[in-house]
């Protein structure tokens, strides 16, 4: 496996800041269950769609995971790992099995969805440890986890748009799932420029 440039790498860093930087903002404002999600999802999507390398987005909620376990946001301690790796695990997983993921809206809808319902194993998890009744602990990991599919889905439909607006102004750098329309119209401007010439 080849290794990953310094920009690439900045670049998921990044979006792994961003992810914390949103949710601690917004944490502070809302109080509906899942809202996070949102975040989640939708950074680390441009960030495997920006870096078309398969552990990019896995990569992204491990950095993610590391800067809030250090600051201390949320109250999952070690299980955050898992609050930020399993969604970015799912969309790497997906990337690799649809091809042209992030040229359609539905399949990110439905991948945005699948990402969200990790929520559901680790809202399980913590409340098995705190020693909750099971029938609770299932109606609230569902609780939990559909609140969070909604707003993944919520961040799936801006994944497509928001990523072609910022390839269109080069700010994502590097090769993506989703092809450039202006490299294949720049062949076809030179050639006709030439034969004018010639």
């Amino acid at each position: 496996m080849r290794r990953m440039p310094l920009k690439e790498s900045l670049f998921l860093g990044f979006c792994a800041v961003f992810i914390l930087v949103f949710r601690a903002i917004f944490r502070l404002h809302l109080h509906i269950p899942g809202h996070a999600m949102f975040f989640t999802v939708f950074f680390l999507f441009i960030a495997r769609a920006s870096v078309n390398r398969l552990p990019a987005a896995t990569f992204t909620g491990m950095l993610a995971g590391l800067g809030a376990l250090v600051l201390g946001i949320g109250k999952a301690g070690p299980i955050l790992f898992a609050k930020f790796m399993l969604p970015g695990l799912v969309i790497d997983l997906c990337a690799l099995l649809i091809p042209g993921l992030f040229q359609s809206t539905i399949f990110c809808l439905v991948v945005a969805a699948l990402a969200g319902s990790t929520k559901f194993l680790d809202t399980w998890v913590m409340d098995w440890l705190i020693g909750m009744d099971r029938k609770v602990m299932l109606q609230h990991a569902l609780f939990e986890s559909g609140t969070a599919m909604l707003f993944g889905l919520v961040a799936g439909l801006f994944v497509v748009p928001v990523f072609r607006k910022l390839r269109s102004h080069g700010i994502i750098p590097g090769k993506s799932g989703i092809p450039d329309s202006s490299q294949s119209v720049q062949p076809e401007n030179q050639s006709t420029s030439k034969e004018k010439q010639g």
